[in-house]
């Protein structure tokens, strides 16, 4: 969908040129807002217990009839670390803590995506399919997964987990200085 008016002050946009990119901008003299764009943040889980991989069969498009691996969209006042526990409980009825980044993947399109996937710890829960978004939930081996519909993200998700141990991006818990709010990863 196409930016016409203000999400400000309510005025029309017009294209101008920032930077040597077209943008919309408010034509309110007295706004100063502009459309940087359409983006959105999407999260996914791999949570491993026992050499296994948690996944999921989508009953939705898109995907429907794929298993991939547990996950959905940011809220906008939501830490990204609760998002993907919340999503996690949510589908499968599995707890899990967020521990590292382990991929990350840049989707340039009409909306900008990019996917952060997650390695998490398994605390408890046994998997139980949410029957709206998913209507199958399981830990499965890798070699398992080769007679499945596995979705090609999640293959290549679930290689780098695999091959990475406990490799990736942290969460500093206790960074050098206090940054109240902020979700900090860190090598």
């Amino acid at each position: 969908m196409e930016a016409k008016y203000c999400m400000t002050c309510g005025s029309a946009l017009a294209e101008i040129v920032i930077d040597g990119t077209p943008r919309k901008a408010c034509t309110n003299e007295g706004c100063s807002f502009v459309h940087w764009g359409n983006y959105s943040i999407g999260v996914g889980a791999l949570v491993m217990k026992e050499s296994r991989v948690l996944l999921v069969r989508r009953a939705q498009e898109p995907g429907k009839g794929y298993w991939t691996n547990p996950g959905g969209y940011i809220e906008q006042l939501e830490p990204i670390e609760e998002t993907i526990e919340r999503e996690v409980l949510e589908e499968t009825g599995i707890t899990a803590e967020t521990t590292r980044i382990v991929a990350l993947r840049d989707q340039p399109r009409g909306i900008h995506n990019v996917y952060i996937a997650f390695g998490m710890n398994y605390i408890s829960g046994v998997p139980t399919a949410d029957g709206v978004e998913v209507d199958e939930a399981g830990f499965f081996s890798l070699q398992e997964m080769e007679t499945m519909k596995v979705a090609d993200l999640t293959r290549w998700l679930v290689d780098i987990a695999m091959k990475q141990g406990e490799n990736g991006l942290h969460r500093d818990r206790h960074p050098i200085v206090p940054l109240s709010g902020q979700g900090l990863f860190r090598i």
